[in-house]
C-alpha cells in the first residue's frame, strides 16, 4: 500500500532545514527547561539533583516549618549568608513579632537580599517591600497554593501541547516506524502532559503520589526523545542508518524487529501488544525463578551447612 504523505527523507532540502531548526530550537528550550527545574525544584530539599523530597516540598510543603525557612533552606539558599539566614530563621521561631522585624536587623537583610526580586513589580512572586508580604510566608509551608497550580496547569497545557503538536506533525512524516508505533509515540507526550498536571494537584493534597510526577516527566522525555531522534535520522541519515548498505533494501521496521524478539520467546505475536508485554513479563518472571531455584537456593544451601559445620568444629 502506498503512503499518503511524503516521507521526511523525500522532502526538499529547504522543508528538512526548516524542520530540523525548529527540532534543535525545541530541544534546546527543552534542556533549559530541564536546567531551570534543578535550579527551582530541585533545591527544595538544599542539594542540587531533582529528588522526591523535591517534588513533595515543592508541591505538599515541609508541615514541620514555614514556607520561607524551607526556601532559606532550599532554592534561595545561596541568596543569603548562613548567619543571615539563621538571624531570620531564629526571628520566625520566635514568632515573626511585627516590632521585631525592624530592631532585630530583618528588614535591613530582606532589602539588601530579597526585595530586588520581592517587589510589586514582580509576577508571581510574594511582595517583600512589605511587612505583611514576608509576614505571609512565615506560616506553616503547604507547598504550591492552588492558585498557583491553576495558573502554571493551563500555562503547560496549552504550551506543551502546541510544541508537541509540531513534533508529532514532522515524526508523522516518518517512514521506518509502523503506523501503530507512530500513533502510540504522538500519542505518549499528550497522555503523559496530562498525568504530570492532574499528579501536581494529586502531590499537593497527598505526598504519595510525588513518584507520578517523575513518571509523568520521564515519559514525556523519552517519547520527545525517540520523534526527535528518528526524525532528524530520517532527514539526514536515512541512507546510511535505515537502508542495508550492501542488498540496498530497507532495513526491518521497528515493529518487526519487535515481533521477531516475541516470537522467539513463545509470545503470539497476533495478539495485542500490551499481551505480548504481559506474556513477556510471564517468562520472565518464569526464567527467573528457574535460576533462582536451580542455582541460587543450592548456593546458599552449601553456605548454610558449611556455616553450620564450621560452628559445630569450633563448639567441638
Amino acid at each position: 500500500m502506498s503512503t499518503k504523505y511524503t516521507p521526511l527523507k523525500d522532502h526538499d532540502t529547504s522543508i528538512k532545514v526548516l524542520f530540523t531548526g525548529y527540532l534543535s530550537a525545541v530541544a534546546i528550550g527543552y534542556f533549559f527547561a530541564l536546567v531551570q527545574i534543578l535550579f527551582t525544584h530541585g533545591m527544595a530539599d538544599g542539594k542540587f539533583g531533582l529528588s522526591i523530597d523535591d517534588i513533595v516540598y515543592s508541591y505538599y510543603g515541609n508541615r514541620s516549618g514555614t514556607l520561607l525557612e524551607t526556601k532559606l533552606n532550599g532554592s534561595m539558599k545561596e541568596n543569603a549568608s548562613e548567619k543571615e539566614r539563621f538571624k531570620i530563621m531564629q526571628w520566625i521561631r520566635d514568632g515573626a513579632d511585627e516590632d521585631e522585624y525592624a530592631d532585630a536587623g530583618i528588614e535591613k537583610i530582606v532589602e539588601q537580599r530579597c526585595v530586588m526580586c520581592h517587589n510589586a513589580e514582580s509576577s508571581g512572586l510574594p511582595d517583600f517591600s512589605e511587612f505583611e508580604g514576608i509576614e505571609a510566608v512565615t506560616e506553616q509551608d503547604e507547598g504550591a497554593t492552588f492558585s498557583s497550580l491553576t495558573r502554571v496547569s493551563h500555562i503547560h497545557l496549552f504550551g506543551i501541547s502546541f510544541i508537541f503538536m509540531f513534533i508529532g506533525m514532522i515524526f508523522s512524516f516518518s517512514q521506518t516506524p509502523t503506523m501503530y508505533y507512530k500513533c502510540v509515540a504522538i500519542g505518549m507526550p499528550y497522555a503523559f502532559l496530562v498525568i504530570d498536571i492532574l499528579s501536581w494537584w494529586l502531590t499537593k493534597i497527598n505526598p504519595m503520589f510525588a513518584w507520578l510526577i517523575m513518571l509523568a516527566g520521564a515519559g514525556m522525555a523519552m517519547s520527545f526523545a525517540f520523534m526527535w531522534v528518528v526524525s532528524v535520522l530520517e532527514m539526514w541519515g536515512f541512507q546510511k542508518v535505515f537502508v542495508n548498505s550492501v542488498t540496498g533494501e530497507l532495513r526491518p521496521q521497528l515493529s518487526t524487529i519487535i515481533n521477531q524478539q516475541f516470537q522467539k520467546i513463545g509470545c503470539d505475536t497476533s495478539k495485542p501488544w500490551l499481551k505480548n508485554c504481559l506474556c513477556l513479563l510471564r517468562k520472565l518472571t518464569i526464567y527467573i525463578f528457574t535460576i533462582v531455584t536451580t542455582y541460587v537456593v543450592p548456593a546458599i544451601k552449601t553456605l548454610l551447612n558449611w556455616i553450620i559445620e564450621q560452628l559445630k568444629k569450633s563448639k567441638s
